[in-house]
């Protein structure tokens, strides 16, 4: 019997409250453009909340990883650099960018924030942290040719407070 009610209560809790996700495509400014809808529904208040994530094609660079010799070190944005943060170098984007890097060799794919300057080393275009290339399955290669993607939360991409 006890059992019976810990259905039914599940039932009716899963009923009250619900979860979507609706994924579209379009194209703005010739950059295609994935927008997640993640909408939790309370249908007993009749509310819903609706929050835009939107991830923006950036092509393909090439990266590498940093992490043991700078370690505890301040980063450009004055920050403790952390080499197990899922954090990146790159020359000009702002602060607080959130980029999802995917590895198209594996498919493996991690969200980082820009922290720092770098690389400057010659055809590199991306430093990440390794705790990225770990994620990414990198860290033995050292560098890769991995795609981009800005992460926008919203209408901005400025976070105001540190995910990592």
């Amino acid at each position: 019997m006890k059992s019976l009610v810990i259905v039914f209560f599940t039932l009716v809790v899963g009923a009250l409250v619900g979860f979507t996700v609706l994924k579209s495509e379009k194209n703005v400014d010739n950059e295609r453009i994935l927008i997640e809808e993640f909408v939790p529904v309370t249908v007993k208040e009749n509310t819903v909340n609706t929050s835009t994530i939107k991830f923006i094609d950036r092509g393909t660079l090439k990266a590498s990883w940093y992490g043991p010799k700078f370690h505890g070190k301040f980063t450009a944005n004055g920050e403790v650099y952390d080499q197990m943060a899922l954090t990146a170098a790159h020359k000009y984007l702002s602060f607080g960018t959130l980029l999802k890097i995917t590895y198209p060799k594996n498919g493996k794919s991690v969200i980082v924030r820009i922290n720092d300057r770098g690389p400057y080393i010659e055809g590199r275009e991306l430093d990440l942290s390794k705790g990225a290339a770990i994620e990414l399955g990198i860290l033995a290669k050292g560098v890769a040719r991995v795609k981009i993607q800005e992460v926008v939360l919203g209408e901005r991409n400025n976070p105001t407070v540190m995910v990592n």
